[in-house]
């Protein structure tokens, strides 16, 4: 059996591959591949408009916020966030806890100012800075949840009298919010929601068509919109994928029960990370992400034999990222209990060979 913890494209349910696969050869009857209907087909356009009814209703988003499906992932994001939300002469409010927050900082000071208010870089990102300040003349602030790279996590909205904008991109679906607190929120679906391809952006509308910007149709949110998620032709398949995912979730009881089940497996794992004389935890206790477990060796000599040793017992995708070496298991909403118990049991047994 293999154990997919991998942090890119990821895990789906198995059932949802085979309903995929199946509208490959034959989606809906209609004798034609998903790869190749219209997508301005009755049949599509169907598929569009549960895929948003379904992120509403188990996001819970509330009157006056647009969902859309757009093309590019959450790095053209980086970009239009500020070319639609960024007055002439304003300034945005970035917290820098990672690769992808850098990033999106590094995008949004080609478009205006920017100030980065926060930043853990002093300790490669092991920790998420706390009391942080955001500037009551911010056009917005933004952050990412959930970092991937270094197994961090922010649990609670750092204050602000600004629009509030979030990188959701790993964490998505994976645990309860308010959207109301937020003024626009992005996800790339290769995470929790779908495969590549399709990225989720939510936004309150009243934010739009305020910066005094002339923008390229394809770049302005206002755009997509007016059509439907279907400005230029969408990603079909993806979206696709990411409603079937979406029903998944909503059939087993929605966020709520998806989010105890990632509290259970996150602390499975990190119980035994803590508790193995061989392994350590890379980020602070308070701020370790549910999503992504990142842990190194006391001795690192040996990561090289306990990858090739996890390996062969079907573990996928565990080696660290370069920039914090060791490894990294990503407990995303589709990884069951049973792989994380499988990791933790090839621990304990790594642990008894080297005792």
């Amino acid at each position: 059996m293999k154990h997919n913890f991998g942090a890119g494209p990821c895990i789906l349910p198995k059932e949802v591959f085979q309903e995929a696969a199946q509208a490959v050869i034959d989606f809906n009857n209609t004798g034609l591949s998903i790869l190749e209907i219209s997508h301005r087909s009755k049949d599509f356009e169907a598929v569009v408009v549960e895929t948003e009814r379904l992120v509403r209703e188990l996001l819970n988003v509330p009157h006056g916020y647009s969902i859309l499906f757009l093309q590019g992932g959450a790095s053209t994001q980086f970009a239009m966030i500020p070319m639609n939300l960024l007055p002439e002469g304003g300034k945005a409010a970035y917290f820098d806890t990672g690769v992808w927050a850098t990033k999106a900082a590094k995008e949004a000071k080609r478009i205006g100012q920017v100030d980065v208010i926060a930043s853990s870089s002093d300790q490669n990102y092991s920790y998420i800075p706390k009391n942080i300040e955001v500037p009551t003349d911010a056009a917005y602030f933004h952050y990412t949840t959930n970092n991937t790279i270094y197994g961090t996590e922010v649990f609670e909205i750092p204050k602000s009298t600004a629009p509030v904008v979030a990188d959701m991109s790993s964490d998505i679906l994976s645990r309860e919010i308010n959207v109301a607190d937020y003024g626009l929120i992005y996800a790339g679906a290769q995470k929790n929601m779908g495969p590549a391809g399709v990225t989720l952006v939510i936004v309150k509308d009243e934010l739009l068509g305020k910066t005094g910007r002339t923008l390229p149709a394809i770049f302005d949110y206002d755009s997509h919109i007016k059509g439907g998620s279907m400005y230029n032709t969408p990603p079909v398949y993806s979206i696709y994928v990411s409603m079937l995912n979406l029903r998944w979730l909503k059939a087993k009881g929605g966020i709520a029960v998806i989010e105890q089940e990632n509290i259970v497996k996150a602390r499975a794992l990190y119980d035994e990370i803590d508790r193995n004389s061989l392994f350590k935890g890379t980020a602070a206790k308070e701020d370790r992400s549910r999503m992504n477990v990142t842990f190194v060796m006391n001795n690192p000599a040996l990561e090289a034999e306990f990858l090739e040793f996890a390996k062969e017992r079907g573990h996928i995708g565990i080696k660290g990222h370069r920039s914090v070496g060791g490894f990294r298991a990503s407990l995303y909403n589709a990884l069951s209990i049973t792989s994380v118990n499988a990791l933790v049991d090839t621990m304990q047994e790594f642990e008894e060979k080297h005792k």
